[in-house]
Formats: C-alpha cells, sequence, structure tokens
C-alpha cells in the first residue's frame, strides 16, 4: 500500500486567530503522544469495543455500495481506521496537521485507506448530503462555535443519515487534577505546562459554562436533527479495565438522525 498523503489546502496553512488558533497548536503539541495512544487503542480490546457502540447504529444503502462516513476531528485516526477496516469510505478531518499526519502513519501501519483533509469541523468543504454518518469523539466541548457545528453536521448528512457524537462533559473537569488521578489513563503522562495549557482553554470554551449533555440534545433539536437520545452508560462499556488509553472522564453517546 502507497504511503497516505494528507490534503490541507491553502488557507488551511494560515494562521488562525484568537482561541481557534490556540486550540490547533495545543493539539499539534499533543500529536506525537496522541498518536502512540491511539495506536496502543487499536491494538487493544477497545477497537471491537468501540465498533460495536458504532456499527448498530448506522444506516444501510439498499445498493450494497460502501457507506460514506465522516469522521470528524479525527485526531490520530481511531474511528476513521476502524470504520475503514469494515469497507466503509472514510474520510477523516482535523484542524491540526500534526494529528493529521499521526492519522495517515497509523492508517499505513493498519492497511486501510482514509482521506485525510485538513479542516475545521465548523466550516466543512464538503456539498450537502455528502454523508451517511458522521463521527466524533471528545470534540464538540473543544469548538468555540458548537450550536454553528451542529447545523454544519447536519448539512453535510443525507436524509437518514446518522450522526453519532462521543463526548463528557470536560467543562466541569480541572484538566490540571487529572494528572492526579489514580491508576494508568490517557492524561497520566501530559506534560504539566501541557495539562495548564489546556485547563486556560478549557475556561475560555463556550460548552464549559453549559449543562451537558443537556445542552445538547435541545442544540441538536435547534439544528434540525430528528429522533435524538443520549446514553449516559458508554464509559461503563468501553472503559472495563484500567489501561494506557482508560478515560477518566464519564462519557455520554448522542445518536441524532436527518430527517
Amino acid at each position: 500500500m502507497m504511503e497516505q498523503s494528507v490534503t490541507i489546502p491553502k488557507d488551511a496553512m494560515k494562521a488562525r486567530p484568537g482561541l481557534d488558533g490556540r486550540i490547533r497548536r495545543y493539539w499539534t503539541r499533543r500529536s506525537d503522544a496522541f498518536g502512540q495512544v491511539r495506536r496502543e487503542e487499536l491494538q487493544s480490546d477497545k477497537s471491537s469495543l468501540w465498533r460495536a457502540e458504532i456499527l448498530p447504529w448506522l444506516p444501510h444503502r439498499e445498493n450494497g455500495a460502501p457507506l460514506r462516513i465522516l469522521d470528524l476531528g479525527t485526531g490520530a485516526g481511531f474511528f476513521a481506521i476502524l470504520l475503514a477496516q469494515t469497507g466503509c469510505e472514510v474520510t477523516g478531518i482535523d484542524l491540526s496537521e500534526g494529528m493529521l499526519t499521526q492519522a495517515a502513519a497509523l492508517a499505513d501501519e493498519a492497511g486501510c485507506t482514509v482521506d485525510w483533509r485538513c479542516m475545521s469541523a465548523t466550516e466543512l468543504d464538503f456539498e450537502e448530503a455528502s454523508f451517511d454518518g458522521v463521527l466524533a469523539r471528545n470534540l464538540t466541548w473543544t469548538l468555540t462555535d458548537p450550536e454553528a457545528a451542529y447545523a454544519e453536521w447536519l448539512r453535510v448528512l443525507r436524509p437518514g443519515g446518522v450522526l453519532l457524537n462521543f463526548d463528557a462533559d470536560y467543562g466541569a473537569v480541572d484538566f490540571t487534577r487529572l494528572a492526579n488521578e489514580k491508576g494508568q489513563h490517557a492524561h497520566a503522562d501530559v506534560d504539566s505546562v501541557l495539562l495548564q495549557e489546556g485547563e486556560d482553554i478549557r475556561r475560555a470554551l463556550p460548552l464549559s459554562r453549559r449543562q451537558r449533555p443537556q445542552w445538547d440534545m435541545e442544540a441538536l433539536t435547534r439544528a434540525g436533527f430528528v429522533r435524538c437520545s443520549c446514553d449516559t452508560g458508554l464509559s461503563g462499556r468501553i472503559f472495563v479495565r484500567r489501561d494506557a488509553t482508560y478515560n477518566p472522564v464519564p462519557m455520554f453517546a448522542l445518536r441524532a438522525y436527518r430527517p
């Protein structure tokens, strides 16, 4: 398999102003370590556990064509790789070129192909109704305009398409205290300077001042999604054992459809 490339539009290379630029730089600084955590996750029981959370909710195409999936804020590409391995046509986007470099390397190791693009999750460069499914994990809380993001995600879904959004109420968590969590977990080896930077960013984000997932359910309805539901039992199924990929912050699963 040929080494995969990452599509980076010319305007994506421009410095992003204010908080958006700070967020991009933060995740790029974390990209190398993130790539290693996702490598371990791909090789662990988390792969089958996450597939069990995703595959039953995806729609079916009557003509048997592969599902088109968009993985928002793909990071090091975990979800994108999982679904590409099942035969889906997957596009993975992220604002950080460093993260996408890690994602492309992991996809090469996994022997699958993904369309990697550097792009903002709130400004999608896709036609309306382009995808059967839109996925996100630990993304929404990082956005400076999550309301606009939900509207964009609805726009690129085809009628009957599904949004699967896995997140947590990170806005209520002091990141500088995560390193003190006992046992193995995904934040255990994060540098204290990076933890402080993450905490400073968290405090500036709009969803740090909202009650989640209640806010999300209301925002999804306002955006035009239907059959919206929230499953707060996600962490109990995914993090059944403690390892380097363990997330100590309880996660929830949001599911919503385009009418």
